[in-house]
């Protein structure tokens, strides 16, 4: 173990990628647990089996939609809308930043992409309106994990995957903690607007404006609603109607607006290969990892090292979130999900959760290590986007990320929060 251990942080320290680091440690694991390597042959076979399931082929449709769609003008549509319903309060651009979110949290199913896209429009757009850059900023950044948390999620498909928990009921489970980490982060925008002396529109509200905007919106916000009534109404798998997502944009995209060409897609196929194949890799090589750890029963000694201090379910949940946020700051959160779902998804189920709440809290909290230093993904996007320093955005950060952490809370010990919409829609027994 103690191997591993120093390979992972030796190479992580030296800069080598996540991906590479963590599937050498893995190489190393299987050396050390067998005489003369025998183990190591299985590698590749690991390797390739961690890819070997077919819900992940939603990703790349899901990530090559989100692309379509932003480089049609979608987003400019969505923020448009936005600024019609909630632009007029104090802070209204950072109120329909929040409220942008959401609506493009049904087309993208990342935080980054969700961070990149508000980071090269509505954050210099913020800044010309009077908002200081850090704080426009961290306002996209607690806006971008709500696109993990409302469906389509990428975090939950590969959870529902590895675990064998249903991805439409994580997704069904996801939409109503999105949507009260959308209103609590507006709370505290209107707590902080006087404070801050927050920016506040001349425009005042107008039904008829509101409805133009809706009208110039109404393609982008078919696209969620397609994607969702599909799966949860038992219609198509997550795979299917992700391929389907990326038809729609194509047409929208093509036909529709007219804003992508030829040159344009091979470049969205490009990038989308691009992201799937980093976020492939580390699937892959964080499964050898996965078996080294089974082979020496550390999920086992985990679970135990957990029930040990207490078998209070209350205590081993907070014991729980505990260690995914602060492991969470320090390694990439898709790593992270396929090494400890495998241990903590089973712990929480043990205590009497739900797999679709156990699910949707794990999920949750590694959303928010995207916004936490030192290697939090959104904030590294952010200040790559527009130029603000890492520190900077993370002070004026922390009011956000306090109110997130009550939301997860709130979603850990209040199932009902989660389940709902599964129960309404028959995707749990509990």
């Amino acid at each position: 173990m103690i191997e591993v251990g120093l390979t992972f942080v030796i190479l992580l320290l030296l800069g080598m990628p996540i991906g590479y680091t963590i599937g050498l440690a893995g190489m190393v694991g299987m050396f050390t647990i067998g005489g003369q390597g025998r183990y190591l042959a299985m590698a590749p076979d690991r390797f390739f089996a961690g890819l070997d399931l077919f819900t992940f082929l939603a990703m790349p449709f899901f990530i090559l939609a989100g692309e379509i769609m932003n480089r049609s003008g979608i987003t400019d549509r969505l923020i448009g809308l936005a600024d019609a319903l909630v632009g007029y309060l104090r802070g209204g651009m950072a109120h329909s930043n929040m409220v942008a979110s959401v609506m493009f949290a049904g087309l993208s199913g990342a935080a980054t992409a969700d961070a990149a896209a508000f980071g090269n429009t509505l954050v210099p757009a913020m800044v010309k309106q009077g908002y200081s850059r850090p704080f426009a900023c961290a306002v996209t950044a607690a806006g971008s994990i709500i696109g993990p948390t409302i469906p389509p999620s990428n975090l939950m498909v590969i959870y529902g995957s590895l675990m064998g928990v249903s991805v439409a009921g994580l997704f069904a489970a996801g939409i109503l903690p999105g949507l009260l980490i959308c209103l609590v982060c507006m709370a505290t925008i209107a707590a902080l607007g006087k404070r801050l002396n927050l920016p506040v529109s001349k425009n005042r509200p107008s039904l008829m404006r509101i409805l133009l905007a809706f009208k110039d919106g109404l393609a982008a916000l078919v696209m969620p609603v397609m994607i969702l009534g599909a799966i949860l109404g038992g219609i198509t798998t997550p795979t299917e109607a992700a391929s389907l997502a990326v038809l729609y944009a194509l047409v929208m995209g093509c036909f529709v607006y007219r804003k992508v060409g030829w040159s344009d897609l091979y470049l969205m196929l490009m990038r989308t290969a691009r992201i799937t194949g980093v976020v492939f890799l580390i699937i892959a090589s964080a499964s050898i990892v996965g078996w080294w750890m089974t082979f020496n029963q550390i999920p086992q000694m985990i679970a135990a090292s957990f029930l040990a201090v207490s078998d209070n379910p209350a205590v081993i949940i907070a014991m729980v979130l505990a260690l995914l946020l602060i492991i969470g700051m320090f390694m990439d959160v898709n790593a992270l999900l396929i090494i400890l779902a495998p241990v903590l998804g089973p712990l929480s189920v043990a205590i009497g959760m739900d797999p679709v709440h156990a699910g949707v809290m794990i999920v949750l909290a590694l959303n928010l290590s995207l916004m936490t230093p030192p290697v939090g993904a959104c904030l590294f996007v952010l200040a790559s986007v527009t130029g603000e320093k890492i520190e900077r955005i993370a002070r004026s950060l922390w009011p956000f990320l306090l109110a997130e952490l009550a939301v997860l809370f709130l979603v850990a010990y209040w199932p009902s929060l989660t389940l709902t919409v599964p129960r309404w829609l028959g995707m749990t027994t509990n």
